[in-house]
């Protein structure tokens, strides 16, 4: 895809309206991939500006006159424009894009398009095959549409944050957007994507309403599925996929690190078993029997922790080197930026 003429979204034009990270990181992608993204903001030093503009903004930023890098990254690629749409002109300026457009984005709390008098119903009139895509925290409608919220937010009351959990109940806050980065940036490309289709298919373009809590929701099918057959979710550290079973967790190595182990079928967990030379583990798997979080399953964790935390990271990379069992490094992100993996 790095011939511009190749790329799957030539000649499709999409208006930004969005701020801080789910829209723009969506509309980023969509950059990448060929569009023309036009991003709006308001008047410089109007209270208009995405805030990312400022976040982490160094001296130097701020000596070369430049937004911070976070916004310099989220934006690269895209045509900056100022409209202010509190402005007639603003909003007609706007709304004269909009009919040259295939696509419109915001991010705005539900009702503040229509209060600028540019809502679905005024874009769609304006231009019948433009798709119109909104973000929010929970949705353009329903009890909730109007409340303020962030990601920790959002992954709270989908239940997924009560999920990570160490095996006491203590909430691990991740320091990786799901909410904003799931279900914002990933559910508001597949909407546009899908909507896109049915436009150029049909000639009518589509409201597309991404609540990101709900599509959080959505993706939450594994611990809904243990929920709805057993009627009662899993206690933190206990299902399957979350420390119940020896074969799928992060172990403590004995310089203070850990490894990764995900040999979650029978022939990676044995194969394990054969690197580490404990043959009699090897019919000791959820498969064959031995039910997560059971005495036994979590006897054999205990030992396999042992184990592992004899060792520095470098023995057990070594070992698990070609052994094909799913066993890997966790890896700092400066490490993980400079693996031959994200290098090739």
């Amino acid at each position: 895809m790095s011939d511009a003429a190749s790329r799957p979204l030539e000649g499709i034009r999409v208006i930004d309206l969005t701020r801080l990270l789910p829209g723009p990181l969506a509309t980023r992608h969509l950059a990448e991939w060929g569009a023309e993204v036009i991003k709006i903001e308001g008047p410089a030093g109007q209270g208009q500006d995405d805030g990312t503009r400022e976040m982490g903004r160094t001296a130097a930023d701020v000596a070369a006159d430049r937004p911070g890098l976070t916004f310099r990254m989220l934006n690269d690629g895209k045509t900056l424009r100022r409209i202010d749409l509190r402005e007639a002109a603003g909003r007609d300026e706007l709304l004269m894009l909009a009919r040259g457009a295939d696509v419109l984005i915001e991010g705005f709390r539900p009702g503040v398009m229509q209060r600028l008098g540019l809502g679905w119903d005024v874009l769609h009139a304006a231009n019948p095959r433009l798709v119109m895509c909104a973000i929010s925290g929970y949705g353009q409608s329903g009890p909730w549409s109007q409340r303020a919220g962030h990601d920790i937010n959002y992954i709270a009351m989908a239940g997924v944050l009560e999920q990570i959990a160490t095996p006491d109940g203590e909430i691990a806050v991740p320091n990786f957007q799901i909410g904003d980065l799931l279900g914002g940036t990933q559910a508001a490309l597949a909407g546009m994507l899908a909507a896109l289709v049915a436009a150029q298919r049909t000639g009518q373009g589509r409201f597309v309403d991404i609540s990101m809590t709900h599509q959080v929701m959505r993706h939450h099918v594994l611990a809904a599925a243990t929920l709805a057959a057993t009627g009662q979710t899993t206690a933190p550290g206990r299902d399957l996929l979350c420390g119940g079973a020896p074969c799928y967790g992060a172990y403590r190595t004995a310089d203070g690190r850990h490894l990764a182990v995900g040999a979650l079928e029978l022939k990676f967990w044995q194969a394990l078993c054969r690197a580490v030379d404990k043959p009699a583990w090897m019919d000791r798997h959820w498969s064959l029997g031995e039910a997560p979080a059971s005495a036994a399953a979590m006897a054999l964790r205990g030992e396999l922790a042992a184990l592992i935390a004899s060792q520095p990271l470098a023995h057990w990379l070594a070992l698990f080197d070609g052994a094909d069992c799913c066993v890997t490094a966790v890896l700092r992100l400066d490490e993980a930026q400079t693996h031959p993996l994200f290098r090739a």
